[in-house]
């Protein structure tokens, strides 16, 4: 490969556990557990069986402690060869999909040839730490060489102290959960109720109809006699989700409910990624291309809308890729909220949004909404949110192999960020030199909305 000549990076294919609310069916198991299953699931799709994975890359956002290692735990624990180096990395709901957009861009520069991209979630094993005094208390004991030292350290004790912290939803720099923070979204932008409950509905129809077709056969692996998506409602009603109570915003002003919100789910998840000529050695043949990739942040604590940075992250890959955004065949937007969805659309309708946040000349405009999501997303099948991205990869790759064409990849995350990214088959896919450029690039943020 000449110096500056860039490889297509292909999708081999991924696949994914049954997602399931926290507390239910996987209330036993553990992130390192998920993520193993998913990874052996993919080494038996693949035949992988000790075979070298050049780079192993994801994580989960919430963790113990002893997970600091969960990238190459799960490697070791699987059946991939144990030479393959795994690196835990963690962008919030972002996390597999920014491991992707990593991984592939080492393959089409050369530094690697293979590698996966992971992610899983598990609120039901969600670490319960003790209050900083008591923490320290306790610290200070152990440090104590004496039984009356030690004794001392209990001065002042109240039993207060030992009252369990949970894990925190809340923004640390707004104390807002991503729940209230959307709500003020919705009332920006004006979501209407109607809407959100509309689109919840779409999405478990479209996602049950995707069971029903077997398309979701070889996506997903089971887990602990888990063989389906448990949040999944194939008989949701419309009407009676439009009686549910507010979620968030207790007052008329609120639109957020248990049904157009994205519930806290357990899973894991992951994708193959590779260069044509480790694919072709392996006779494993190629579903799709990953041919651009892009973040992006805003200063949500200003009020810029926290999941907003998608809209951004978008538009800047558009630009590099010369492409508008009708130029698709299919969108996979993340569902972390009907609100949030409807957002994203109605910015980039916005002529005002456009030209202030974006540097645009006028809108991007509307996209087909037959196009969006049509196997379901996030309202229906669950979100742990570090799987989610490889999920969606590894879907959105199955459907332009199957019917050919371009899709894209909008996800937002917790911290006012946003991960996106296209996809396309080998049909459409632009000249290997332009196909790859899948370094972030370092163009300054355009002008913000105050």
């Amino acid at each position: 490969m000449s110096e500056n000549a860039m490889r297509r990076v292909a999708i081999i294919g991924g696949v994914r556990t049954p997602f399931c609310r926290s507390y239910t069916g996987y209330s036993d198991i553990s992130n390192l557990e998920l993520l193993t299953t998913a990874l052996d699931g993919l080494v038996e799709r693949f035949n992988l069986q000790d075979v070298h994975i050049d780079e192993v890359v994801g994580g989960a956002v919430v963790t113990h402690s002893k997970d600091w290692n969960l990238a190459r735990e799960a490697v070791v624990g699987s059946k991939l060869a144990p030479t393959s180096p795994g690196v835990t990395l963690m962008q919030a709901c972002g996390t597999s999909l920014q491991a992707a957009s990593g991984i592939a861009a080492k393959i089409a520069t050369g530094e690697i040839e293979c590698g996966i991209a992971m992610g899983s979630d598990t609120i039901s094993d969600a670490p319960i730490v003790a209050k900083k005094r008591f923490a320290k208390r306790l610290t200070d004991m152990s440090r104590a060489k004496s039984v009356g030292e030690k004794v001392k350290q209990l001065k002042g004790f109240s039993f207060g102290e030992i009252l369990p912290v949970p894990p925190s939803v809340a923004e640390p720099r707004t104390g807002l959960s991503m729940g209230q923070h959307c709500e003020l979204m919705a009332q920006k932008w004006q979501i209407p109720r109607d809407r959100q409950d509309l689109l919840a509905f779409q999405s478990h129809k479209k996602a049950a109809a995707a069971y029903d077709e077997g398309y979701m056969d070889d996506l997903l692996v089971p887990c602990a006699g888990v063989f389906r998506d448990n949040n999944l409602r194939a008989d949701i009603d419309l009407e009676k989700i439009s009686t549910l109570k507010n979620a968030f915003e207790k007052s008329s002003r609120g639109t957020l409910t248990a049904a157009n919100s994205t519930p806290l789910t357990d899973g894991g998840s992951c994708v193959l990624l590779a260069s044509e000529e480790w694919a072709d050695k392996h006779n494993l043949p190629v579903q799709a291309y990953l041919t651009f990739s892009q973040h992006a942040a805003l200063d949500f604590v200003a009020g810029e809308g926290l999941l907003m940075a998608p809209t951004i992250a978008v538009s800047n890959l558009l630009k590099r890729a010369g492409l508008t955004l009708q130029d698709f065949d299919f969108y996979e937007i993340h569902e972390a909220f009907a609100a949030q969805v409807l957002s994203t659309l109605k910015a980039w309708e916005s002529d005002e949004y456009c030209r202030t946040v974006l540097g645009r000349d006028k809108a991007m405009g509307s996209i087909d909404p037959e196009k969006m999501n049509v196997k379901g997303s996030s309202l229906a099948v669950g979100h742990p949110f570090a799987a989610t991205g490889a999920r969606i990869l590894a879907n959105l790759a199955k459907l332009v192999n199957q019917n050919g064409g371009r899709g894209l990849i909008s996800i937002c995350t917790a911290g006012g960020m946003g991960v996106a990214a296209i996809v396309e088959n080998g049909v459409k896919s632009p000249e290997p030199e332009v196909a790859s450029q899948l370094m972030q690039d370092d163009t300054p943020a355009p002008s913000r909305l105050n």
